[in-house]
């Protein structure tokens, strides 16, 4: 099958680049709304947890923007939602990694270094998602 019969033509790089800001941004908004709301209601789970299962919940949604608006036309679901939860596994090691980088080696504290974690982290999982998880465009 050619391209046109199979796939969505594909778009300027800076449009996926646009699109992946804009998903992930609102993903982090839902996922701060969604642990505090889970961590407010004092169930007994301690908040470290509460906010990993919130992060968990994120993951389907956050797949369905990206698959949707950042890199629509990326195959089935059965090789690339495994494949993104793959990704989202690596940011959490990435971040790991960046954050002892920011604040162990170069000394960069509070908001500057989680800036740099993020930013680092999301463009290390752009490249993949992109190149990999996304790639049956």
């Amino acid at each position: 099958m050619t391209q046109s019969q199979t796939d969505t033509p594909p778009r300027p790089l800076i449009l996926e680049l646009l699109a992946f800001v804009v998903v992930g941004g609102l993903g982090a908004v839902g996922y701060a709304v969604l642990s505090v709301a889970l961590i407010s209601l004092r169930s007994g789970v301690p908040d470290w947890l509460m906010g990993g299962i919130a992060y968990a919940a994120m993951i389907l949604p956050v797949y369905l923007g990206h698959r949707a608006f950042s890199f629509p036309g990326s195959g089935p679901h059965s090789v690339a939602l495994p494949r993104y939860v793959a990704v989202q596994a690596m940011g959490i090691a990435l971040a790991s990694a960046f954050s002892y980088v920011a604040y162990n080696l170069f000394g960069i504290a509070g908001m500057l270094g989680a800036l740099f974690v993020a930013a680092a982290t999301a463009a290390v999982s752009f490249v993949f998602l992109r190149l990999w998880a996304f790639a049956g465009r």
